[in-house]
């Protein structure tokens, strides 16, 4: 057998990519009048990022041990890696913790200080150290190096829904000016949803981003998800300069950023999840 990984539904997965790296994935929650719907099992309303009273609640501790409990017994008993959502952004990441210590050291509990595809891009890496061998001190050590070398960056339409969910802090000092700004945000080291830099438009934000790939990238290759709520054009062009720009990538593609993120960044948004390749040698 070998070390499962798991992951949560804000990890942007597609289908295919779960079945390929055998991740399973514990859906988070999304709650809208009266109702509290599974991210990626139960049907949650188009336009779910425009409805002022919907929320996001994290997993239960009776999902993750379900799942981690599960996921320990396909492996043979090699263990479990479990890559979730920023804690800065979530409560996900500390519930596993308190519910995988009825598990001991087989099932072993990382923040991916990220978010979407960011969350993705870890836990595809470990899952392909798995998928190789590597015991679960070797997957965990997979998954940790790849945190450094994976990175976020997002520019919304309005800061009304970020700021209602408390995703950024209400004291910032350039919210002050946040109506005559398309900012540039970014997590940082910690996960934390934070500025990068003041911007007045949104095309000029749109091409800051791509400058701050480029800075990322360098001469690296990088694989690049491109997400957006209701912008696939805007999307479709950032991916179309990023390609220009970086001929080197080993692959860039276009998705949805999901329900559960969408509640939060609002209609308009994008941004952009990259993970540059390890240095071989």
């Amino acid at each position: 057998m070998s070390v499962v990984v798991v992951s949560d539904s804000s990890s942007c997965l597609r289908p295919e990519e779960r079945k390929q790296w055998n991740i399973r994935v514990v859906p988070l929650h999304v709650l809208v009048d009266g109702r509290n719907l599974r991210d990626g099992i139960d049907a949650i309303p188009y336009d779910i990022h425009d409805r002022p009273k919907a929320t996001t609640a994290g997993a239960t501790p009776a999902e993750l041990a379900d799942t981690y409990r599960q996921a320990l017994i396909d492996s043979g008993g090699d263990g479990v890696v479990a890559v979730h959502l920023s804690a800065a952004l979530s409560s996900t990441y500390s519930t596993a913790v308190t519910a995988a210590r009825e598990f001991g050291p087989s099932v072993r509990v990382i923040n991916a200080r990220s978010a979407a595809m960011g969350v993705g891009f870890v836990a595809i890496a470990a899952a392909r150290c798995a998928a190789s061998g590597g015991d679960i001190a070797t997957v965990d050590a997979a998954a940790r190096s790849a945190l450094s070398r994976t990175h976020v960056f997002l520019v919304v339409h309005r800061l009304e829904n970020l700021r209602r969910s408390g995703r950024i802090r209400t004291g910032a000092s350039w919210l002050g000016t946040a109506l005559s700004l398309k900012p540039l945000l970014c997590l940082d080291i910690d996960g934390r949803l934070v500025l990068d830099q003041r911007i007045r438009t949104v095309t000029r934000a749109h091409e800051a981003m791509v400058d701050r790939v480029a800075e990322l990238v360098g001469e690296n290759a990088a694989e690049v998800v491109v997400h957006h709520v209701d912008n696939h054009d805007a999307a479709d062009a950032l991916g179309a300069a990023l390609t220009q720009r970086l001929p080197q990538l080993s692959s860039l593609r276009v998705a949805d950023m999901g329900p559960l993120l969408s509640v939060h960044i609002g209609a308009g948004a994008v941004g952009v999840a990259i993970q540059i390749a390890a240095r071989s040698g």
